[in-house]
């Protein structure tokens, strides 16, 4: 799969789980976000996509690529929730990093949890901020 594609596939699951602005927008120049969206309780998603052609084989993410998202996710791209996706691995100094930084990571294993359709990613994920607002339709207790 070429790494457009994965980016595609990434924010065709987020439309899948609700998000119905989600949008590719990686490419050069695209300052740590490959696709955006809003999911149903408002929260904005920034989410870099890290395709490994060789996939757990692969060269792992690392430190270097969640630097990045941290310095573009929240203060350029007004991110409530920033993620790595990865169909690799990723090195712990890099997990360290990203739960320091609340940072999300998705690497293979969390990745084909989501894919397989039983819950959306942000009852995957840890420590994901409140809801800015009710899903449409609906309000907050």
């Amino acid at each position: 799969m070429h790494h457009s594609r994965f980016e595609d596939a990434v924010r065709d699951l987020l439309r899948r789980d609700g998000c119905r602005d989600a949008v590719r927008v990686g490419g050069a120049g695209d300052l740590g976000a490959d696709v955006t969206a809003t999911d149903p309780f408002g929260r904005r998603w920034v989410v870099q996509c890290k395709h490994r052609r060789q996939g757990l084989a692969g060269s792992p993410v690392g430190t270097p690529d969640f630097q990045v998202l941290n310095g573009t996710a929240r203060q350029v791209h007004g991110a409530d929730v920033a993620v790595i996706v990865t169909n690799g691995r990723v090195t712990a100094p890099a997990v360290d990093f990203a739960g320091r930084q609340r940072l999300h990571v998705v690497d293979r294993e969390v990745l084909g949890a989501w894919a397989s359709g039983g819950r959306p990613l942000w009852q995957l994920l840890p420590a994901v901020p409140p809801p800015r607002s009710p899903p449409r339709g609906e309000r907050l207790p």
